[in-house]
């Protein structure tokens, strides 16, 4: 169920509470729910994902993407969630998509190569090629 892109982020389609238990027993530090509240029925609402991370020790962060697209804020929030993480991380949404691109999004802010980063991300199944413009727009002001 969980993807790894790196050493340090895992990515994954809608959790539920017992995952938690895993991504715990697998290092992981923090949560971070990309998925907006009442998306569909069927998800597990944040605040039992929050009290679940907690529960078990892990830190949990919300930042949540819409079908709108991505804003500044929430590629900051990304960046600034991954740096301060202080291990391994978990970010999940629907399907992963989402997460995915927040990460492509985040590490280009921070001056990452975005042909490397879409090629970490072909590897784990997601395509980056919909925000390439603005990954490599955002590494450009990084550096």
């Amino acid at each position: 169920m969980f993807r790894q892109l790196t050493p340090d982020l895992l990515v994954a389609p809608q959790i539920c509470c017992n995952d938690i238990v895993e991504a715990a027993h697998m290092g992981v530090r923090l949560v971070i729910n990309n998925r907006p509240e009442d998306e569909s029925d069927d998800q597990t609402p944040g605040p039992d994902i929050e009290a679940a991370a907690r529960s078990a020790g892990l830190e949990y962060i919300a930042i949540p993407v819409t079908h709108a697209g991505f804003s500044e804020p929430q590629v900051q929030a990304m960046a600034k969630a991954l740096a301060d993480a202080g291990g391994p991380v978990l970010a999940y949404c629907r399907s992963g998509t989402r997460s995915t691109l927040l990460w492509g999004l985040a590490e280009a802010s921070q001056g990452g190569d975005p042909d490397a980063l879409t090629n970490i991300a072909a590897k784990a199944g997601y395509d980056l090629t919909p925000i390439r413009p603005l990954m490599d727009m955002l590494k450009a002001r990084a550096n």
